[in-house]
């Protein structure tokens, strides 16, 4: 890669303490805890001596609120990305997380079957993992292609992040279930460098 790139989950929202699914188009807007904001002022003290010369941001509200907290303390601006965006589950948006999974029948079948279902099977006007993959791959090589040597901060969503790591460190998708089997995908507030390893 000809950028180093860092990525920094948003602070915990009432989305996170509600446990509602909330993609675009946000029906309810939820912005961050105080709770939220104590996790990125955090982030942001990890982040000074990475030297971050860009800032891109999903455009909704907790994303949007965590990059304006780490702007303002890097004294850089933020741009807004669509491809960045939480998982689009499109007919399920606002509905409780724990209903989500009926769509693909979670609770009948393996762990594995469910998440393979997830990167082939989109709600009605929602979208599949693959699909959030491409969207992701297509944010990175316009990044690759407009920047060098640059240091980039992608502020986002939990799964997005994920689906980003897999893309960029091309792992299998066993790998990918074992990551959220074992609970290892970014948290709240965390930082990670994006590296190829």
């Amino acid at each position: 890669m000809r950028n180093q790139y860092y990525i920094v989950r948003h602070g915990y929202s009432l989305r996170n303490e509600k446990k509602i699914a909330d993609c675009w188009p946000e029906k309810i807007r939820y912005p961050l805890t105080e709770k939220g904001k104590r996790q990125i002022k955090k982030a942001v003290v990890k982040l000074k001596s990475k030297k971050i010369d860009l800032i891109f941001y999903s455009d909704i509200l907790r994303t949007k609120q965590s990059a304006e907290i780490i702007g303002r303390q890097l004294g850089l601006r933020i741009k807004a990305d669509k491809r960045l965006r939480e998982v689009n589950v499109g007919i399920l948006n606002g509905r409780p997380i724990n209903e989500i999974g009926k769509f693909w029948n979670k609770k009948q079948i393996s762990l594995k079957e469910y998440y393979s279902k997830r990167f082939r099977t989109a709600p009605p006007k929602g979208e599949t993992y693959k699909d959030i993959e491409k969207r992701l791959a297509a944010f990175m090589k316009a990044m690759e292609k407009k920047y060098k040597n640059k240091n980039l901060l992608i502020v986002s969503h939990q799964r997005p992040l994920t689906l980003l790591e897999k893309v960029v460190r091309n792992y299998s998708f066993k790998k990918f279930v074992e990551i959220v089997f074992k609970k290892e995908e970014i948290k709240t507030g965390e930082v990670r460098k994006l590296s190829l390893k």
